[in-house]
């Protein structure tokens, strides 16, 4: 007999993680006073991305000493100008635990070719030991693993006193995570993350000491366009105050700035922090009591607020073959998929086979706590199909 289904579903559907969903109540009304049609160098157009710019500072709290810049490429754009930008100065310590770190490791090792590199790895879920990490050297490593649901859990290990630079992909983690900005020389996110915004639009963020790395060293390798920083020796200033390296969209700004806004009017990061920490409690209040599920991460204190990556725990499902898990994963999402229910929530495809649930800011908890019973109903009718 068919399982009936739960009555009330949730008013977003939309849980995926990337691009992830628009704040509660956005309509393309937010975009009224986008500067259509004007040049980006425009007095306007600069002047809406240098609000971009400012706007992230402030609710961010980042350092006056640091510079922002809006560049091309998302967040893969961001790390990939700084890791050829930099690297090669001194040796380089890669982290890697999950699908993007790994994508890092692989520039360093096999397209840079840089010979005094150390990779970091750990299978998903876990977290490499911290403690192997020179910070005489360079060290590059995400803050979240947005494929794997593991995020670092603080700053502590790194020193304050460091003579290699700290290069951080925060994208799944800036706005939803504490980020300890003296900790790190360079941090990269986009838009499309925790602010529910656009894809396609990079920001970079470097410290002092960063901006005296690429002022100072030249790479052995030709540098693309859209990927130099510097000219004759020296920062060019104009690309973080809303000069960008290429033409970006101000659409797609004008839907930042109203991310920016509504994150003012949530309390800032600490707000949007408040909310992803609030959505994973609802997700781990549900797991503590549901049999056939647990999260990828087993040790709670790496467990990310905005990537949240569970796995099937029923001994049968388990029993199966990874082709045949995977499958019985991406048949339970795309129920909740045809039902209107729940979009785009089975794991990274490099992943272990699963769900994974965006849990940042821009979802509600309220959403989440009407999904739980869709997940259950889902689970319950792939298990009785399989048993058919």
């Amino acid at each position: 007999m068919p399982t009936e289904k739960p009555g009330v579903r949730p008013q977003n559907p939309n849980f995926g993680s990337g691009p992830c969903s628009k704040r509660p109540g956005w309509s393309v009304d937010a975009l009224r006073d986008v500067a259509h049609g004007r040049s980006h160098r425009s007095k306007i157009g600069k002047a809406k991305l240098k609000e971009v710019i400012d706007r992230s500072r402030s609710t961010l709290g980042i350092p006056d000493n640091y510079r922002i810049g809006i560049v091309p490429g998302s967040d893969t754009g961001a790390v990939e100008m700084i890791l050829w930008s930099v690297l090669g100065a001194r040796p380089v310590d890669v982290l890697a635990w999950e699908a993007f770190g790994s994508e890092w490791a692989k520039d360093v090792a096999s397209q840079l070719k840089l010979e005094n590199a150390n990779i970091y790895e750990a299978p998903y879920g876990q977290l490499p030991d911290l403690k192997q990490v020179n910070f005489d050297h360079d060290v590059v490593f995400p803050w979240n693993g947005t494929t794997s649901g593991v995020r670092i859990p603080n700053g502590d290990w790194i020193p304050e006193e460091r003579e290699g630079l700290t290069i951080c992909d925060a994208t799944s983690a800036v706005y939803a995570m504490e980020i300890p900005w003296e900790k790190l020389d360079v941090v990269t996110y986009s838009w499309q993350k925790v602010l529910g915004g656009e894809a396609a639009h990079g920001m970079l963020i470097l410290s002092p000491r960063a901006v005296e790395r690429l002022e100072n060293y030249v790479p052995d390798w030709p540098m693309p366009k859209v990927f130099r920083l510097t000219k004759n020796g020296a920062l060019i200033e104009g690309i973080f105050q809303g000069s960008t390296i290429n033409t970006p969209s101000l659409l797609c700004a004008e839907d930042a700035l109203d991310a920016l806004r509504w994150t003012e009017d949530q309390g800032n990061a600490e707000g949007l922090q408040k909310r992803s920490e609030s959505n994973l409690e609802a997700i781990q209040n549900w797991v503590n009591k549901t049999p056939w599920i647990e999260f990828l991460a087993k040790d709670s204190s790496i467990r990310s607020c905005t990537s949240i990556c569970l796995c099937v725990s029923d001994p049968d499902i388990v029993a199966l073959s990874k082709e045949d898990q995977s499958a019985f994963c991406k048949g339970l999402s795309g129920l909740l998929d045809k039902e209107g229910v729940a979009y785009d929530i089975a794991s990274y495809r490099a992943a272990p086979p699963g769900l994974r649930l965006w849990g940042g800011a821009t979802i509600e908890r309220d959403d989440l706590e009407k999904l739980f019973p869709w997940l259950d109903w889902a689970y319950k009718t792939m298990k009785d199909g399989l048993q058919a």
